[in-house]
């Protein structure tokens, strides 16, 4: 029934379709720890309705309801609840080269499989490490980010293969953009399931470990690494495709990947610490948001949860728009990819630090704190069809392989931040909490201002591989060199001869 209901639609579309699932269920299983643990630790104050200085009143209107409920079952401290957040980086870290070297190789049908299956196993066994100790949960988190760590390689080989130039700009922001849809399913669903069972934080890891296995099922029925191993593409579509990989020169079977190339890259540098300021102020976001929102704010699980959302819900309609508007610009002429990259990151940049700044100023206004989030936040969104997809424009060939060394570096803002936020959040005040987001907001800022200096959109020399030598045409041409140095040898004996 669902292969009828998809014969109308271009397979391409079909496949970047079941990539966006599997970024936005990587997403859910990557990150609801950071609303669940916000259940499962018990606060530091034997009294619940203890108001601690720098943080916000309860909400007058109904005490017993923005009172929380204390109902955690773990004593962790804010430094030991900082590792257990930042552990999953400490894997996915390690694995992002051997993912997009892999990608490369076997194609990303199998390796964004293997990427969903390892975190699937680990979110359903999430409960019984967290039980067990805090350690037992940190080396789960570890070899659940061991698995993700193929995810963003295995997408970019994907889309190497199955988003064309023109429609790079949409394609990729609609697989991309499943981030933003699993932080908005991870707040906003994990807050009211939270709610309406009382603080049972386990069903939320048993859940989306569920959704993640049948995601799996419907991939190994409908996935394919490349085109032509697609046998249900239409005459035309395959034409188009074609037609698209020989004009970026795309190679069936890559000769040895050209480090030398891509290490002595400067518009690849660029990217890697422009992507480095974007995870460090998305992460610090992604993972303390919700800890913010019920520690300082004092709002209510279910509350934390919706208002948690709301930022990702504006990133995801900023970046369809965003994405359509790229394409735009470029089918008409009105800018290079090279500009169109630095004036999209920029934006990406600016109004998330503009956003997360003015909201730690706001204090207790509720109302207003929850506006800057989602201005800065959405503005984000600007930076799925600039900086997510600046790896196809430098390497298609090499996109996997790219994005991975790119996202591997940038991935250690993930191991910092969340640490680095338990270590200066030891009371949680609002004042601890604005040095937090004035630092993100820098860290934003000076980066981008090196992509700006050092970005390209263009295809770098590195990515096609040198002609192979004809060993025939080599022989032919090496007993031709022979013969000219043989005659000329006799030229200059005759020479000697006559004088």
């Amino acid at each position: 029934m669902l292969g009828w209901c998809w014969s109308w639609i271009p397979r391409r579309y079909i496949i970047c379709f079941l990539c966006f699932l599997a970024m936005m269920i990587s997403y859910i299983m990557r990150f609801c720890l950071s609303i669940a643990i916000t259940e499962m630790v018990r606060s530091h104050h034997k009294n619940s309705s203890y108001i601690a200085p720098g943080t916000c009143p309860y909400d007058d209107l109904d005490p017993a309801n923005s009172v929380p409920k204390d109902r955690g079952e773990f004593t962790w401290s804010e430094e030991t609840q900082g590792i257990v957040l930042s552990s999953f980086f400490w894997g996915y870290v390690v694995t992002q080269v051997p993912g997009g070297l892999l990608a490369e190789r076997i194609g990303g049908k199998y390796t964004l499989a293997g990427a969903i299956l390892v975190p699937a196993i680990c979110s359903l066994l999430t409960p019984l490490a967290a039980r067990q100790g805090v350690w037992y949960l940190v080396g789960l988190r570890i070899i659940m980010g061991f698995g993700q760590g193929f995810v963003y390689p295995s997408l970019n080989a994907l889309l190497a293969k199955w988003a064309p130039v023109e429609e790079r700009g949409r394609l990729g922001t609609l697989v991309f953009a499943g981030a933003n849809f699993g932080n908005i399913v991870s707040n906003l669903l994990s807050g009211l399931l939270l709610s309406w069972t009382e603080g049972m934080w386990s069903i939320l890891f048993y859940l989306y470990g569920g959704a993640a296995l049948f995601w799996l099922w419907m991939w190994s029925m409908y996935g394919y690494s490349r085109p032509e191993d697609h046998p249900g593409l239409s005459t035309s579509e395959r034409k188009y495709l074609e037609k698209y990989s020989a004009q970026v020169h795309m190679q069936t079977k890559l000769p040895p990947t050209p480090w030398r190339g891509i290490l002595t890259s400067v518009p690849l540098w660029g990217l890697v610490v422009a992507q480095i300021g974007h995870d460090w102020g998305l992460f610090t976001i992604i993972t303390d948001l919700p800890k913010y929102m019920k520690s300082v704010m004092h709002f209510s699980i279910a509350q934390t949860g919706v208002r948690a959302a709301l930022p990702y819900v504006a990133m995801c309609v900023v970046a369809l728009f965003a994405g359509g508007l790229v394409d735009f610009l470029l089918a008409k002429k009105l800018t290079t990819i090279t500009v169109s990259r630095k004036i999209f990151t920029t934006v990406a940049s600016l109004g998330p630090a503009v956003g997360i700044v003015g909201a730690s100023y706001a204090e207790c206004d509720k109302q207003t704190v929850t506006l800057f989030f989602i201005l800065g936040m959405g503005l984000m969104g600007f930076f799925y069809p600039s900086l997510k997809v600046n790896c196809l424009d430098l390497s298609p060939n090499y996109a996997g392989t790219v994005m991975a060394l790119v996202n591997g570096i940038g991935a250690i803002s993930g191991i910092i931040t969340p640490y680095l936020v338990g270590l200066l959040i030891t009371d949680n005040t609002m004042e601890q909490w604005r040095s937090v987001f004035l630092i993100a907001a820098a860290v934003l800022l000076l980066t981008n201002l090196v992509y700006v200096c050092t970005a390209s959109g263009e295809v770098q020399p590195w990515n096609e591989p040198p002609a192979p030598v004809d060993p025939e045409a080599h022989r032919n041409a090496q007993s031709h060199w022979e013969e000219v140095k043989k005659r000329r040898h006799e030229l200059k004996m005759n020479a000697s001869q006559w004088k």
